[in-house]
């Protein structure tokens, strides 16, 4: 399903050739995220995925940079990550040359002007703000500090306002040199195109070059931050997350919780869905969802609510944890949890972008890349006694942690409900 090679001193290069596919899609996977800044750099990943946009040797602004790939009808961006800065692009399979082109001159020759390191820290600041201002958005932050204390982890990735006005230049320059390097990135590709015309191009693009490894600090003993937190916001609905630390990316009971969260928040046929909603009409929107870093990883129920229905629903929500811990999931439940997981998968690796970000990010951050077929395998493999063990070690009264935002007087006295039933 995927060749590999490891450029001598340049990238690793991963490809998943689909035969009569008109598009390719490249990613480029830099092992620099926020995990690896310190308290005075925090916010340094984000800001250099947007530095790099600014302009590159070769593209010196970005308009060409811009006109270089929609002039050709492609599309491309970047995130960033705790542990890692994906850059994309995605153009019709002829123009794969150009699309590895500029993906090297983000990475490997940014400008780093310091007219327009100034000129992004205002703009940085509205996402900042953008952010906090969707409650949504903001409980997501609350429950990653709740869960992982005041460390990089628990940090907003973006920074803060005023860390981001105050972000030294040479900092961000360090941050860029330490891990922007060739032999610090993975490349991968999807679409109709050989392994080794791919590795040609990206070692053209890449060049070579190494240094020392950015290393981050381990997770602290989880939950780190305090059992509950909230902000205050004058909305019509309270924004609500409650989490539990999880299992580390390659824990072996990894598929196991991809299935618990299935039956209990995943999707509009899971148990949050019908009992919050379907049910007791408690929200609209509700779910799960989990996350996973080199060492740790959490599990986090979101909902939307109304605020004089706090109680409820954080009663319906804890029930629904301890009903996984105490009784064996229906083999019907089941394997309906797991068609759902298997289908998801399948369907969305049944396009170049989806694909390249499969094989890019297990190469990149995972023990091992899985095929679709040992995915799947893996996924009908998981029994429901490991389902409930699993849910008996994580569903624990110390170890939950609830965030919300919510008008003034809304959930007053919630953290003291704050227990399994």
């Amino acid at each position: 399903m995927f060749e590999r090679t490891a450029l001598p001193g340049g990238p690793r290069v991963i490809t998943a050739r689909v035969p009569g596919a008109r598009a390719v899609t490249i990613e480029a996977h830099v092992l620099a995220g926020s995990r690896l800044e310190s308290a005075e750099l925090a916010g340094a990943a984000h800001f250099m995925e947007h530095l790099t946009f600014k302009g590159t040797a070769a593209y010196p602004t970005t308009r060409a940079l811009s006109e270089a790939v929609e002039g050709i009808g492609g599309s491309f961006n970047a995130s960033t990550d705790r542990e890692s800065t994906v850059y994309w692009i995605r153009v019709p399979a002829r123009h794969a040359e150009l699309a590895m082109t500029v993906l090297g001159e983000l990475i490997i020759r940014p400008r780093l002007d310091p007219a327009e390191i100034e000129n992004e820290r205002p703009v940085i600041v509205e996402e900042i703000r953008s952010y906090l201002d969707d409650p949504a958005e903001h409980v997501t932050v609350l429950v990653d500090q709740a869960l992982f204390g005041d460390t990089p982890l628990g940090r907003e990735i973006a920074g803060t306002e005023e860390g981001v006005r105050s972000l030294p230049a040479d900092g961000l320059r360090r941050f860029w040199a330490a891990g922007y390097r060739p032999a610090n990135t993975v490349v991968a590709c999807s679409g109709d195109l050989p392994h080794a015309r791919v590795a040609e191009l990206a070692a053209a693009a890449f060049g070579t070059g190494d240094g020392a490894r950015p290393a981050f600090e381990p997770a602290p003993a989880l939950p780190a931050g305090e059992r509950f937190l909230r902000a205050t916001r004058a909305t019509t609905q309270a924004q609500l997350c409650l989490g539990v630390p999880a299992l580390r990316r390659d824990d072996p009971a990894s598929w196991a919780l991809s299935v618990l969260n299935a039956v209990l928040g995943d999707g509009m046929s899971s148990r949050l869905f019908l009992e919050l909603r379907e049910e007791q009409g408690l929200a609209y929107d509700v779910g799960s969802s989990t996350s996973a870093h080199a060492d740790c990883g959490a599990l986090v129920v979101y909902a939307g609510v109304d605020p004089a229905k706090l109680s409820a629903a954080l009663a319906a929500i804890l029930a629904e944890l301890a009903r996984l811990r105490d009784e064996t999931v229906p083999a019907e439940e089941l394997a309906k949890a797991k068609a759902y997981l298997s289908g998801r998968l399948e369907l969305r690796l049944d396009e170049t972008r989806s694909l390249a970000s499969w094989i890019g990010t297990q190469e990149a951050l995972h023990e091992r890349v899985w095929s679709p077929e040992e995915a799947l395998a893996a996924i009908a493999a998981v029994e429901a006694d490991e389902v409930r063990a699993l849910a008996g070690r994580l569903f624990r009264d110390d170890a939950l942690r609830l965030a919300l935002v919510a008008p003034a007087r809304a959930g007053r006295g919630l953290d003291r409900r704050l227990r399994l039933p």
